[in-house]
């Protein structure tokens, strides 16, 4: 029987630091599969994932009714109105018949909001609502993205005002185009045919995993404000779809146990199980972000935490070489440098290399340029950028100051060698500019340049 104790080590330890180079394709897709699996378990785990799907609950439950009632009246405007049903009935399906319930009492609620009643600012105020229910879901996967800037609000009501008329027709329409296909004449007498009729019943059964998976890897590619390749995505929307329909089909059987609930809560055992239901499914769709960010930076598997604690020396390198190859990439006038560019060239998490970046920004070292993603230049002329200024901010670059280290009654010898130590640094960057680090002068000889030929 293995140890426990080693098998603890080898998850915590050995397997962040095989690199796999001389073991073969099955064991290099092991290892992979192992530490995406830990970081998933880690991210699970996170408070701050949990606290944002928490956030989400909330915000769904305020704008779920402007939510549908935009959609309801897009809807009823194409005359497919009743088809809204359906798809509140499929994502209430883990309620059973308390799912068929909530809909009414949900389609009945988003009926009695009449929008040409609302006047100007209460149609103003229901579509702020469903705006700011999207935007606060485009910063949670800013955040699993690694984003820096979310979309301004020009952009966010564009594009999610396009996405809220047109996206619901298109499904319905999808939906009821399907239902006319399958009660036609000439489908149903090919359905009773072999092997039509088992492929039709097949076909019953997956596409509900595919319109979730549809759905989800539509929300992956969308809803960060960066580009996600549609394979990374693809791979988020078949795990969180597979795992939400599996999810689903658990909590049905936990609502069909749970009649302690019905007698304790009553009529509000519904809700508090809503409540319940909506924090799981959003804490699938926030871990399926995950999975497709891992795929497309599987660079990421690589590092065991998401920001390894570095020492002042360590900082003081990192950024040393994060700022001369930003200086150097614009001394040599080539693109500049993006944050995932040089996590990747430096070898460190992203949220190390983002800490460091954000400290030479706030002392006016760098720049951020707005691109897709953001890029980095020197924010002024590589002669005017001291190299003693940066060894003083990447000191502090945790927020502490230096002088915070020295206590009052410190003695004298030790006080004595930190001041020789401080004097010794300094003096190496005396007069140094971050011009001096990318092209250094020339050395200098004592004997004059050799004239006239041998």
């Amino acid at each position: 029987m293995p140890n426990l104790n080693a098998i603890k080590h080898y998850l915590t330890t050995a397997i962040w630091q095989e690199d796999g180079r001389a073991r073969s394709d099955f064991a290099k897709q092991r290892i992979t599969l192992l530490r995406g699996l830990l970081i998933l378990f880690r991210e699970a785990s996170d408070p701050d994932l949990k606290y944002r799907a928490m956030g989400l609950v909330y915000t769904t439950l305020l704008s779920l009714a402007p939510l549908l009632a935009v959609s309801f009246s897009v809807l009823k405007a194409f005359g497919v109105h009743n088809q809204l049903m359906p798809l509140l009935l499929g994502v209430l399906e883990p309620f059973g018949e308390k799912g068929a319930e909530l809909a009414d009492q949900v389609i009945g609620y988003v009926e009695n909001i009449s929008i040409g009643v609302l006047g100007t600012a209460g149609l103003v105020f229901l579509l702020y609502t469903v705006v700011s229910l999207l935007s606060i879901i485009e910063e949670c996967f800013n955040r699993i993205w690694r984003v820096e800037a979310s979309r301004n609000w020009i952009h966010r009501s564009s594009d999610y005002m396009s996405v809220l008329l047109v996206g619901p027709v298109l499904t319905v329409s999808s939906l009821g185009m399907m239902a006319s296909m399958a009660s036609n004449a000439l489908v149903q007498k090919m359905i009773a045919l072999e092997p039509f009729g088992t492929a039709y019943y097949l076909a019953g059964l997956i596409l509900p995993y595919v319109l979730i998976i549809a759905a989800l890897t539509f929300l992956y590619i969308f809803m960060p404000n960066t580009r996600v390749n549609f394979g990374s995505a693809l791979v988020g929307g078949i795990a969180a779809g597979l795992t939400w329909k599996i999810g689903g089909w658990l909590f049905g059987i936990f609502v069909e146990k749970s009649t302690s609930y019905n007698a304790i809560y009553s009529s509000f055992a519904i809700i508090l199980l809503s409540m319940i239901w909506l924090y799981v499914s959003w804490l699938i769709v926030l871990l399926g972000g995950v999975v497709s960010f891992l795929y497309q930076y599987p660079r990421y598997l690589l590092h065991k935490n998401k920001r390894p604690y570095l020492s002042h020396r360590q900082q003081e390198y990192f950024g040393f070489l994060v700022l001369y190859l930003i200086g150097k990439a614009y001394h040599d006038g080539r693109p500049p440098w993006t944050l995932h560019a040089l996590a990747d060239e430096i070898d460190q998490p992203w949220e190390s290399v983002r800490q460091i970046l954000q400290g030479l920004n706030k002392a006016g070292f760098v720049i951020a340029i707005q691109s897709e993603p953001n890029a980095y230049l020197p924010a002024r002329a590589l002669d005017t950028i001291s190299l003693k200024a940066v060894y003083a901010r990447l000191r502090a670059l945790d927020g502490q100051e230096q002088a915070a280290f020295r206590p009052e009654n410190e003695e004298e010898a030790v006080g004595v060698l930190a001041n020789r130590i401080e004097v010794a640094a300094m003096a190496v960057l005396e007069g140094q500019s971050l011009s001096d680090l990318i092209q250094p002068p020339a050395p200098k000889t004592q004997d004059g340049p050799e004239t006239g030929e041998r």
